[in-house]
This record gives C-alpha cells, structure tokens and sequence, in this order.
C-alpha cells in the first residue's frame, strides 16, 4: 500500500466536504456565535404616552417624564384639546398611529377617558395607567363615572365660564377658579406652586363632562389604577369603582387630585410596573 496515499487521503476527504459546503453557501459557525444565537433578543422597551387632563397641562408630568428618560425610555406627553371625547380622542389616535412598537398609555384625571378609547383596536397598546383618572364604561360620560361608588364633587361649583370661538350652543371653556384651584386640585403642594398652575391652567370645554364614551380597550388591555384617597375632584369612591370594574392593579396613595405632581416617585414605580420593569 501507498503509504503517501494513506496519509493525504483524509486531507482530501476534508477538503471535498469543505468545497461543498462552499458551494452550498454555508459555512461553519463559531461556538460563541452560535451561544448568541441560542440568547433571547433584547426586550424592546415601550414608548410611554402620557395624556393629561382638564385644569393642567403637559408640564404637570415633567417629573415623572425625567425619571422614565432616566431609565432609557422614549417619553412623550402630547397636549390634550378639551374639546370633547370623541375628538380628543380621535386626536389621541392620531398621535399614537406615527408610533412604531409598544406603547404604554398613561392618563390623568380626563386624559383616562380619552386614552381609554384612542387605545381600542391599537394592537401596539400594551398596557394603560390611570393616575387618579376616568376609565369610562361605553356610553358613560365623565359626568356619570364621577357618581360612581356614590362620591360627590362641588368641583362645577368653582368654575369659570369664558367662551371660546367655534363652541356649539351652551358651550364654554371651563376654568377652575383660582381661589379655589389649591383646595380642589392640589391641596399636598406648596401654596406657590399651587399658583403657578391655577395661572397656566388649560381650560376643558363643558363637553368634555358630557359626551359618552366609545368601547373601552380595558375589556381586553391590562390595566394599572392609582386612586388618590385625598382626591377632591375625581371621588376616590368613583376611582375604586372603576378601577375594579377594569379590573386594574391597584394601588392607594394619600394624594390631591395632582398625585404626578405631588407624588411621582409613586406614579412612576407604577408606568414602570406596566411597561415590564
């Protein structure tokens, strides 16, 4: 036997297999490229959505908005019209559909009304939060839900009425008095800064209070609810109950109605709890 031949034999075997593989257009893979491929993509974090609601304005949220940036996530805290539910919602929607990925909706007060409709039917929507917030029922106005669990509010009692271009008959924009704004909305926050917002405070027109809902996205999307016990313009009864009726992780706070104001760490560790963190 060809001794030269025994010794080359596997060479060339090695190198056929090698060629075809080639051809083949595969080539081997490295153990440690193969371990990365057995590891979970990395989770994509949710974009947070925060909605506020009559009485205030996006600035309200500006704490919670810089702890959430802190944590790498991408924040944005549209103005809410006032307008009505229906076109405030559609509104909501229309911001939400030049989103990509997942999305946590959060709402204050009025905004949970609207971000319960503007998230129906929006598969991208994984989660709502509501802070101290309305989670209206389909054909329930904010006027109903407020009676809900038998709680009562004096809050219409304190508004200032001024028109607005456009309003239908009977409509206004509704303004809370200032001398009252402290008592009602934020009576846990400094008297100044208290002021300051009954000074930049957007008005809601009186539809706001009276259009029904649509189909609430609660029935199928988790829900997060903090109630505010000390809350004088949302009842904190009327709070439990529709957080119960969404069946939402609940949590209680002693706050004012201004619970992302006087109270972010709280309001933050729960969007946090919602958008998996």
């Amino acid at each position: 036997m060809n001794l030269h031949a025994r010794r080359t034999a596997p060479r060339s075997g090695r190198a056929a297999v090698l060629s075809a593989l080639l051809l083949l257009g595969l080539t081997a893979v490295p153990a440690a490229a193969s371990d990365n491929r057995a590891h979970s993509p990395a989770r994509v974090k949710p974009t947070i959505v925060l909605e506020h609601g009559a009485f205030a304005d996006a600035s309200g949220w500006n704490t919670v908005i810089q702890s959430l940036q802190k944590r790498g996530y991408t924040v944005i805290a549209p103005a809410n019209p006032l307008r009505g539910l229906t076109g405030d919602t559609e509104y909501l929607r229309s911001v939400l559909s030049t989103l990509t990925g997942p999305v946590v909706l959060v709402g204050h007060s009025y905004g949970g009304a609207v971000i319960t409709g503007a998230a129906t039917g929006n598969p991208d929507v994984k989660a709502l939060v509501y802070i101290a917030a309305y989670a209206p029922q389909e054909g329930e106005s904010v006027a109903q839900a407020t009676a809900l669990g038998g709680g009562t509010s004096d809050l219409l009692q304190h508004v200032v009425a001024r028109p607005f271009p456009g309003a239908a008959p009977g409509d206004a924009d509704a303004y809370l008095d200032p001398a009252f704004f402290r008592q009602h909305f934020a009576q846990d926050l400094p008297a100044a800064q208290a002021a300051q917002l009954a000074a930049a405070q957007r008005p809601a027109a009186f539809a706001t209070l009276l259009q029904p809902a649509a189909a609430p996205a609660w029935h199928t999307v988790p829900s997060w609810y903090l109630v505010a016990r000390n809350d004088r313009v949302i009842p904190p009864q009327a709070e439990r109950a529709m957080a119960a009726r969404a069946h939402a992780r609940t949590v209680e706070i002693d706050s004012s109605h201004a619970a992302m104001i006087s109270h972010p760490r709280a309001v933050t560790d729960l969007i946090l709890d919602a958008a998996g963190n």
